[in-house]
């Protein structure tokens, strides 16, 4: 299924005739439909850490820039050292003014204006960090990204997560009754995240 596909099954629950192109096109209907797909794309991506979105990252220094499709950290012990062992984050700067002054065998972690850093700094090198991209579109032939651009892009998770995200917005927004809808949204999505884990 492509952001086209998506769209058109979603007008088909709406009551809207299908589009045969929606990127770029200049039919108003269709420029919302492909606003909605975003707004519910991007949702459905940050409430879960599906699992084609997971990445990682190997470390050669601290500080160094953390990878441009960086969303947030996966849970749990997301940088270790290059042997393995899981590196303890740090949550303030005043948490780390105080590590970084004082000479541990402990490796911590902070992160800071897209950077990542690490005391000891010797710990960075080979360093592992393992993050969820923000990128859930797949482009073909330029791969994940984070925006639509086409219409036959796709999804990295389960695209009728993305029809059920629309229709309920497509009614929320022309003052429809819409709560059932997102109800169905809500539970797919339970159901599909589990999936992903899994636990499904």
């Amino acid at each position: 299924m492509s952001l086209l596909t998506a769209i058109n099954e979603a007008c088909d629950i709406v009551s809207l005739s299908q589009f045969d192109n929606v990127y770029g096109s200049d039919e108003p209907n269709a420029q919302t439909m492909v606003a909605m797909a975003q707004e519910a794309g991007d949702e459905i991506a940050r409430r879960a850490d599906w699992q084609k979105t997971l990445k990682f990252h190997t470390l050669t220094a601290s500080p160094e820039n953390l990878p441009s499709d960086f969303q947030r950290l996966t849970p749990g012990g997301s940088i270790r050292t290059s042997a393995g062992a899981f590196i303890r984050p740090v949550t303030n700067s005043g948490q780390w003014a105080v590590i970084v002054g004082i000479p541990s065998t402990q490796p911590y972690f902070f992160i800071k204006g897209g950077q990542v850093l690490i005391s000891p700094a010797s710990a960075a090198a080979g360093a592992v960090v393992d993050y969820v991209s923000k990128n859930w579109i797949l482009h073909d032939p330029d791969g994940p990204q984070a925006t639509f651009s086409a219409d036959d892009d796709t999804t990295l998770f389960p695209e009728r997560l993305l029809v059920k995200g629309i229709i309920w917005r497509w009614k929320r927004q022309k003052g429809l009754a819409y709560e059932d809808n997102l109800a169905e949204f809500e539970a797919d999505l339970a159901q599909e995240i589990n999936a992903d884990r899994g636990a499904g």
